[in-house]
Formats: structure tokens, C-alpha cells, sequence
């Protein structure tokens, strides 16, 4: 069974707070679901589904659901692959609208790492009883040391540079100077993002994401729905879903999920990386969207320094726009899972409601991928292709 067409996303909201020191988590996804379902026209009493991951506290969907009043559900998803869920999610919710499983599908993420004191750069278990903890824990994983395996290798592959990764950042930071929300306004240079303290060799601080509180969510609708709302018509074309783990050892650290799953959002959406105008790509560090550029076929494999240099992702300069609201280098990066944004960002493009001096004209066809877990031990990847009506 095929999504493309088979649902339309009808509402979106970004919450504002990037610090929630007087919110709590069930308080931040209420406040994002009522943003979005206002950005619809539609009411909780609308809502027969509802998406939520390991975010959500207590039991997720059983308690998130009673919190906020979610009188109607008849059907619920608690997939939890990281911060690729939502975008997972919005995939999911289309196969259930198109099973008939549900109608109006309400996707939501919230979270407090910052006020709560998380950091990428202290050893990180996701859990009790992770059977690959015992191998990896004694060595001192790391978020930012998993990533940094990762830019070691492409660099010693394919001759990437600091510089090259640098202006991922760069650009992040010409969209986010528009954003009145973003934690990080400031342009900076090249040489700045590289003069910057070493975190983990050889990515530096100004490689790394933010740490923010926050959330956001979607409103997934039958199209007959969404046709009937006053809002800009917004049509799922195509989604891909993959996993990439260690393979008993045998494992290339140079490329991501988003090999496969692009590939299959792309066949499904019967377009190709030349067709996007817009790109959501997530962006926990710059060599996250070095790789995801180049898995997603955007340039070919060991191309992505050359690809994203001397400004080529910048909107209005480049011919890849990318994470015009600064993402989640310079923007936010809510609960430590940035995906929902990336759909946040790809449905205001379409809708023609980016900041004007970010928007790409006459956008109808855009692009959001995320990955969530580690890049350099296993993760899951989502993308999906959106279209404007």
C-alpha cells in the first residue's frame, strides 16, 4: 500500500521556549498539540489518533492522552526510533488514515534536556538492560565522540575538510539571524567555526547542536480534511523508513540510514534529489548533514565537502536551501530530537509562511530527514517527500 497522496499535513506549531524552567513535559506537548490542532482549525474533539516516542512521559499515549483530554482515539503509535520518530510518525499516521485506522492524527515531542543539565559530551545509555552497553559504556561512548568517529573516517576517506563541514554551520547561521527564536542569531565565518574549543576531534563547538528545551506538533489529516480547512494544502508524496546498526562489527561508518531510506521515499514519491527545492535535514552536527546529503543523493559519496561549501545551502545563494530556521545548530533542538522541526520547517516553505528573506520562491516540492540514535553505532533513519497542492 502506497502513502503518496493518502494524506495531507494540516497543522503545525514550533513551541517558542527554548528553556522550560516553570513548564513540565506533559504541560510543553499539551501546549504544542494545541498550537497545531489551532493552526488547523480543529479542536481535541477532531483527534481519533495520536503519535507520540520516549519523550512522552509515563506509559506515553496512555498518559499523554488522558492529560490532554483525547476523548476520541481510536488508534495510537508510540514507535520510538529517536529523534527520527516524528517524521517516522507522520508516515505511520498516513498508513492508518489510509487503512481507514484513523482520520485526523495528532503527532507530538516536548522536552527539558537544558534545564534538566544534558550534555552530548558525558557517556550516554538509553536505557537499562541495552545489551550493546557492556561493549561500548567502558570505552566512554559519547554523543559527540560517535559522531566525531564519524567525520574522523569520512575525513580520512575522502579528504573532507574542517573548512567543508564549517559551512554547514555557516549557513545554519544566515537562517537562523532571521529567526526571532533561534538561541544562536549570530553569522559566523569559517574560521570562526573552526577557531572554535575542540569537543571531540574534529568537530568543534560550533559543529555541535544546541541544547534546548522545547517541542512541537503535527496535525495529520485525511485530504478531503485538509481541502476543507483554510490553510494551504500540504500532500504526503512519499516516505522511506530504514535502521543501520553495527552489523556484528561490519560496519562503514562513512554513510547513514538515509541511504535506503530515501531511496524508498523517493521511488514512492516518483521524484528525485534534483526535484527538491527545499531540504529539512536534521543536524545534531554538521557531519550529520554531510552524510545525509550525500546518502539522500543530493552529491555523490565523498562529494558532500564540495557539495555544501562556499555557501551552497544557503537560501537565496545556493541551490540547496536548507533548515531555514536555522535548525538545530543555530534554531533549537527540543528534547534532544530534532525531527519534528524539520517537518516544522518543510510545511512553512510550502506554505510559503518561511521569514521572507529565507523563502524559496515558488516552493512546492521539499524534503525532511532525520536520523535518531547514534550515527556512528545505530540509528534509525525516516525521510519524507512533501508537495504542495
Amino acid at each position: 500500500m502506497t502513502v503518496r497522496g493518502k494524506a495531507c499535513i494540516a497543522g503545525i506549531y514550533e513551541h517558542p521556549t527554548r528553556k522550560a524552567e516553570g513548564q513540565s513535559v506533559a504541560q510543553l506537548h499539551a501546549e504544542s498539540a494545541a498550537g497545531a490542532l489551532a493552526d488547523a482549525g480543529l479542536s481535541k474533539d477532531d483527534v481519533d489518533g495520536y503519535f507520540c516516542a520516549g519523550d512522552a512521559p509515563g506509559l506515553g499515549a496512555n498518559n499523554m492522552a488522558d492529560y490532554m483530554g483525547l476523548d476520541r482515539l481510536r488508534h495510537v503509535d508510540s514507535t520510538d526510533t529517536g529523534g527520527s520518530s516524528y517524521i517516522l510518525h507522520v508516515s505511520h499516521a498516513a498508513q492508518a488514515i489510509a487503512a481507514g485506522k484513523c482520520d485526523v492524527a495528532l503527532v507530538t515531542l516536548a522536552g527539558r534536556p537544558r534545564s534538566e543539565g544534558a550534555k552530548g559530551t558525558a557517556p550516554r545509555s538509553f536505557g537499562a538492560n541495552i545489551p550493546d552497553d557492556p561493549f561500548e559504556l567502558p570505552y566512554g561512548r559519547t554523543t559527540v565522540g560517535a559522531y566525531a568517529l564519524v567525520a574522523a573516517r569520512h575525513m580520512y576517506e575522502f579528504g573532507t575538510t574542517a573548512e567543508q563541514l564549517a559551512w554547514i554551520k555557516v549557513a545554519a547561521s544566515h537562517h537562523a539571524q532571521h529567526n526571532p527564536h533561534a538561541m544562536l542569531k549570530k553569522v559566523v565565518t569559517v574560521e570562526e567555526v573552526v577557531a572554535s574549543p575542540m569537543v571531540a576531534d574534529p568537530l568543534h563547538r560550533l559543529d555541535c547542536c544546541v541544547v534546548s528545551d522545547g517541542g512541537g506538533a503535527l496535525i495529520v489529516t485525511r485530504p478531503e480534511i485538509a481541502r476543507s480547512l483554510k490553510r494551504p494544502v500540504v500532500t504526503l508524496r512519499g516516505a522511506g523508513e530504514a535502521l543501520k546498526h553495527q552489523a556484528g562489527g561490519y560496519i562503514d561508518l562513512t554513510y547513514s540510514g538515509g541511504r535506503r531510506s530515501g531511496a524508498i521515499a523517493f521511488e514512492e514519491a516518483g521524484v528525485t534529489p534534483a526535484d527538491i527545492q527545499y531540504a529539512s535535514i536534521y543536524d545534531s552536527f554538521t557531519i550529520t548533514v554531510l552524510v545525509q546529503l550525500e546518502d539522500l543523493g543530493f552529491c555523490e559519496k565523498g562529494q558532500g565537502g564540495k557539495f555544501v561549501a562556499d555557501g551552497n545551502l544557503i537560501s537565496g545563494v545556493g541551490k540547496l536551501p536548507f533548515n531555514t530556521d536555522g535548525g538545530g545548530l543555530c534554531n533549537n533542538h527540543p528534547a534532544n530530537r530534532g525531527g519534528i522541526t524539520k517537518v516544522i520547517e518543510a510545511v512553512r516553505q510550502l506554505r510559503g509562511e518561511a521569514h521572507p528573506a529565507v523563502q524559496v520562491p515558488g516552493c512546492t516540492l521539499a524534503l525532511a530527514h532525520g536520523t535518531g540514535g547514534l550515527l556512528g553505532t545505530r540509528h534509525g533513519s525516516a525521510t519524507v517527500v512533501l508537495e504542495r497542492e
